[in-house]
Order: structure tokens, then C-alpha cells, then sequence
């Protein structure tokens, strides 16, 4: 899954995206090297992050996703957005997937929205909201309560008719930089659940602030856990170098190669 952020503040600056002839050179790019679904999002959940209203979210977002499908109608497009609304208006123009990194905290109307669209939901666990999700980090045991909040969701999802369910654990989503690496080494406890697992570390602090680099210096360190992820029975890797990603994937597909 390749990132396309369509906003002034993502946390790594090569991530964004403010001009459609860019956008297209960009998801271009990625789909030649093997991208299978393309993340946009236009409202940046870094921690701290300004908000901004749905409006301006979709103002930003929607044009997007019209030229993609114009240009690039084989492109499987997924909507980053907390909000049902653009969630609705995305999937309306062509979208397929909703990726929300609320898991519908921040939108009580998103798991209705999503189970009548019939579309692949993308479940995320976090606390609060970007501004306030690093001070949420607190749990009597991390594994079992992250695991306990995505079964009462899918649970609740389910019974509204909700078919394709995706989790993510929220790596840097209302955890600390050691919380981060004891749910990416717990990966397969969360297989009880039956649903795909997305893993999206690309380029974040749990790299950069453990090593004392920059985002910008972070892409050999983010295969390393890309790596880590794939061994551990992730499914999906949400990246913004989609080729490093795909590399990943097909050395570790080796693996499974059987001697005759």
C-alpha cells in the first residue's frame, strides 16, 4: 500500500502531494513497482498535528482520487480518513477501501457509513485523537487490550453487516517507542482474530528517534521492520517507498520454498 498524503504537515516532507500533475507522476510510480493499493489521505494524524475540517479535508482528497481513476482506472484507491462523510463522498467517486486511523472513535456515524458501502475497512487501534494520543498510552497489558478494543470492534462491525475487516495495531497511534516494538513482536497473537493485518511503520519516530536519525534517513531501517513484519504473518505493508516494500516481500516469499 502506497502513501500518498495530500497535505502540508506529514511528518516526512517527500510524502507530500499538493499538485495533481505531481500526485499522478507519483502514483505512476508506484504502481510500476507494485503498488496494490494507494493510501490517500488529506488530513495528517502526526501526533500533535493541526485539525482541519471535513470540508477542507475533502477539498483536498476528492479532486485526487477523480484524477487517479481517470488516469490510472486500475487503480485500487483506499481513503485515509476518520470521517464518514468523506469516507461516503471518496468511495462514491471510486475509492474501494476506507483506511481509518480512528477505528471510529472520532466518527460515530463511520462503522454505519462503511457496512451499508460494502466496502474493505481498514481498523485501526489508537486512543483520543492526534493532539492528544500521546499522552493516552497507559494499559494494564498492552497486547491483551490492544487485542481486546480491534475484537469489540470488528464485533461491532460485524453485526452491522460488515464483511472485509483489515486490522492494524496503530504502531506510533497512543504508544510509546517501546510499545511499539513489543506489539510488532507479538504480530501473531493478534492472528486469533482471522482478519488481514496491515503494518504501517514506514519512516516513523519508532525508527528515526531509536536510531537518532532524520525521516528522510530512515528507509533502509523501515525495510529492517517492513522485514520483521512480513516474518511475523502481516499482510499488507502501508510504505512510502513502494519498491524497497515489494523487494521485502518477494525475499521473504523465498522463505516459504520448499526443497524438493
Amino acid at each position: 500500500m502506497g502513501i500518498l498524503n495530500i497535505t502540508p504537515d506529514s511528518f516526512y516532507a517527500n510524502s507530500r502531494y499538493d499538485d495533481l500533475s505531481k500526485v499522478l507522476i507519483q502514483v505512476e510510480k508506484m504502481l510500476s513497482a507494485g503498488a496494490t493499493f494507494l493510501d490517500i489521505g488529506g488530513h495528517s494524524t502526526r501526533p500533535g498535528a493541526r485539525p482541519v475540517g471535513e470540508e477542507e479535508e475533502l477539498s483536498r482528497v476528492l479532486p485526487v482520487v477523480e484524477i487517479i481513476i481517470k488516469h490510472f482506472p486500475e487503480a485500487l484507491i483506499s481513503i485515509d480518513t476518520f470521517r464518514a462523510g468523506v469516507a461516503l463522498k471518496c468511495v462514491e467517486a471510486g475509492a474501494i477501501m476506507v483506511n481509518d486511523i480512528a477505528g471510529g472513535l472520532l466518527d460515530d456515524k463511520m462503522f454505519e457509513t462503511v457496512a451499508n458501502l460494502n466496502v474493505p475497512y481498514i481498523l485501526m487501534h489508537s486512543r483520543g485523537t492526534p493532539e492528544t494520543m500521546q499522552q493516552m498510552t497507559d494499559y494494564d497489558d498492552l497486547v491483551m487490550d490492544v487485542l481486546d478494543d480491534l475484537q469489540q470492534k470488528v464485533f461491532q462491525l460485524r453485526q452491522l453487516g460488515q464483511k472485509d475487516i483489515i486490522i492494524d495495531l496503530g504502531f506510533g497511534f497512543a504508544k510509546t517507542i517501546n510499545q511499539n516494538y513489543i506489539l510488532l513482536n507479538h504480530l501473531r497473537d493478534f492472528e486469533v482474530m482471522e482478519c488481514p493485518m496491515l503494518v504501517g511503520v514506514s519512516r516513523k519516530s519508532m525508527i528515526w528517534r531509536t536510531l537518532d536519525i532524520s525521516p528522510n534517513d530512515a528507509l533502509n531501517a523501515t525495510t529492517v521492520l517492513n522485514t520483521i513484519a512480513l516474518t511475523k504473518g502481516a499482510n499488507i505493508l502501508r510504505v512510502h517507498d513502494v519498491k524497497e516494500a515489494i523487494e521485502a516481500v518477494k525475499l521473504v516469499d523465498m522463505l516459504s520454498i520448499e526443497e524438493n
